[in-house]
């Protein structure tokens, strides 16, 4: 099925798929620093949920989702993806398969000499015959209205079309669960109210830095602040709000 559709067969109840994501007592101090970023860090992503994350510059917003996708090792703890222990390379390999990461800088996802190609390089290094990844990579940029942007150049494109053409270069792959970090920087208003439907129609659990509220407030089912090395959730209308900006 396709990741944007918003229609097809239900998926195991909430109850007993297993979690997408979670983090269990994770401590980690940065290399040379002193001072611990996360002291005995808890969080859970639910099946279907997407969670934005608050927190002032430095908190650990980026080292979080690096952590989540293997990129840093917790001094101590656990990550879990889809209830599975990821202690190693080789754990992470796994789960990175089925996670879509679109990071801050996105041109730093498009390497390859055009868009199309960097679409159709995760299908074809999946096992897909050339001809196969082409026509997933031209059914994911028709589906978020990039088509015309096939035969350029990813490095020579305006920062949003980077943006969403490193999305398409995530959502090809059928993932199922998001990492956004910072994702609506460098998006005029027609690209930011794209992302918005894409993101909203795909149904897929996601986790969402960004300091862009009016964006987080239409797509985020539930917000956590991440302040002294610990989540806690928060209420949008309460103070925690403060920490966001």
């Amino acid at each position: 099925m396709s990741p944007f559709s918003a229609s097809g067969p239900a998926g195991p109840s909430p109850l007993s798929a297993p979690r997408p994501f979670t983090l269990e007592g994770i401590h980690f101090t940065h290399r040379g620093k002193k001072k611990p970023l996360f002291t005995g860090l808890d969080f859970c992503l639910q099946a279907g949920e997407r969670v934005g994350i608050l927190g002032k510059n430095g908190c650990g917003k980026s080292t979080l989702l690096h952590m989540g996708a293997g990129l840093l090792s917790p001094d101590a703890g656990a990550v879990r993806h889809q209830g599975v222990l990821c202690r190693e390379e080789k754990d992470f390999v796994e789960a990175r398969k089925k996670l879509g990461y679109l990071l801050q800088r996105a041109e730093d996802q498009l390497f390859c000499s055009t868009v199309l190609e960097d679409v159709a390089f995760g299908p074809y290094n999946l096992g897909h015959t050339a001809a196969e990844a082409e026509k997933m990579a031209l059914n994911t940029l028709r589906e978020l209205k990039l088509d015309h942007l096939a035969q350029r150049n990813g490095q020579r494109l305006s920062g949003g079309e980077q943006k969403l053409a490193a999305l398409a270069t995530i959502l090809v792959m059928n993932v199922e669960v998001l990492f956004l970090d910072e994702p609506t920087n460098n998006l005029d208003e027609d690209a930011r109210v794209l992302l918005l439907a894409v993101l909203e129609n795909c149904r897929l659990p996601a986790l969402i830095v960004s300091h862009d509220m009016p964006f987080l407030r239409a797509l985020c089912t539930r917000f956590c602040l991440l302040e002294n090395g610990r989540m806690q959730e928060v209420d949008l209308q309460g103070n925690g709000i403060a920490y966001a900006v």
